[in-house]
C-alpha cells in the first residue's frame, strides 16, 4: 500500500539513520558507503521516498526491511552505476585473444565450450563487446562453442542488456564497419545490436557477495570482473574474491579494472603478466 506523498528532501535524516542505512546496503550487496558519500545517499533515498510515499526516513526503512514490493531491487538499482562503453579497457580484450585464451585451448579439445562471464555487465556493452572482439579478432572462434553469460545486481540494466539498444556515446569507440555490420540504425543516435548476438548471450541477475547465489554459477574460463570490487571494502573484496575463484577452472583467467588489484585482496590467485594486461590466473589442477 503507497502511503500519502511526502514533502521536502531527507535533509533532516541523522547521521545515526545514515549509518544505520549504510549497514543495512553494506549487507545485502557488499556495497559500502558512509557520511562522507552524504549527497549521494541523501539523493538516492530522496528518490526511493519519494517513489514509495514514504513520508519519514524511519517509514522507508520498514518498507525497506519488510521488501515491501520488492523495494530493495528498487533501491539496488537505484545506487548502482552503470557507466560504460563498448571495447572499454580495449587491452584486455587484445590480452584475451593474443594470451589468455591459447592458455585455455590448450587444455581443451576442438569443439569444447569456452565459458566467459561478464560480472558486473552494466546494461550489457561489456559481453556484447567480448562477442564482438572474439568474432573480429580471433581465427579459432568458429572452433570452440564460446559462451558468454553477463550477469550484474542491477535488474534494470540487465533488462537493457536484453534489449541491446544504445546510443552515440556507447559506440564511440567502435568502427563505422563494425557499427554497420552488427547494428540496426533505429534512429538518431539510437542502434541496436543484432538480434543473433542478442540472443547468443545468458543475462543473470547475480549478487557477488551472496556464496549460495555464486554457488550457482561454475566453471568459467574467463571472468571479466572490472571497476566494481572499489565500492567494496576489504571484508567484502576477499568475499567476493573467494566466490569468483570458486566460479573459475583450474588455469582460469579473472580481469580486474586497471586501479584495482587482486594482489591486495586475496593470495589464491597467480599474477599472470601478459604483454597487454596484468591478470590474474586460478593455479591449474595438480596431477595426482
Amino acid at each position: 500500500m503507497r502511503m500519502a506523498p511526502r514533502d521536502g528532501p531527507v535533509s533532516q535524516i541523522t547521521p545515526e539513520e545514515v549509518q544505520r542505512f549504510c549497514e543495512f546496503l553494506y549487507r545485502r550487496t557488499g556495497m559500502s558507503f558512509s557520511e562522507s558519500k552524504r549527497y549521494f545517499i541523501d539523493r538516492r533515498l530522496d528518490e526511493r521516498m519519494a517513489a514509495t510515499g514514504s513520508p519519514s526516513f524511519q517509514s522507508y526503512f520498514s518498507l525497506l526491511r519488510a521488501d515491501a514490493e520488492h523495494e530493495i531491487e528498487h533501491l539496488i538499482n537505484s545506487f548502482t552505476v552503470n557507466e560504460t562503453y563498448f571495447y572499454r579497457e580495449d587491452a584486455q580484450l587484445r590480452c584475451m585473444t593474443e594470451d589468455m585464451l591459447a592458455g585455455i585451448v590448450s587444455r581443451k579439445p576442438e569443439g569444447a565450450s569456452i565459458r566467459i562471464w561478464s560480472v558486473p555487465c552494466s546494461t550489457g556493452e561489456e559481453p556484447y563487446s567480448i562477442a564482438l572482439w572474439l568474432m573480429e579478432n580471433w581465427p579459432q572462434v568458429d572452433a570452440y562453442n564460446i559462451e558468454i553469460v553477463g550477469s550484474d545486481i542491477d535488474t534494470r540494466a540487465l533488462k537493457a542488456a536484453a534489449e541491446g539498444i544504445y546510443g552515440d556515446r556507447a559506440l564511440m569507440r567502435l568502427s563505422p564497419d563494425i557499427i554497420g555490420r552488427y547494428f540496426t540504425k533505429l534512429d538518431e543516435g539510437s542502434y541496436q545490436i543484432d538480434e543473433g548476438l542478442r540472443g547468443s548471450i545468458e543475462f543473470s541477475r547475480i549478487n557477488l557477495i551472496d556464496s549460495a547465489d555464486m554457488a550457482q554459477q561454475r566453471d568459467f574460463d574467463l571472468i571479466f570482473c572490472r571497476n566494481v570490487l572499489i565500492y567494496f571494502d576489504d571484508a567484502s573484496r576477499r568475499v567476493a574474491a573467494e566466490n569468483l575463484y570458486d566460479c573459475l577452472t583450474p588455469g582460469g583467467y579473472i580481469c580486474l579494472g586497471h586501479s584495482e588489484s587482486m594482489s591486495r585482496i586475496s593470495p589464491l590467485f597467480n599474477v599472470a603478466r601478459f604483454p597487454d594486461a596484468i591478470v590474474y590466473q586460478k593455479p591449474e589442477a595438480k596431477n595426482g
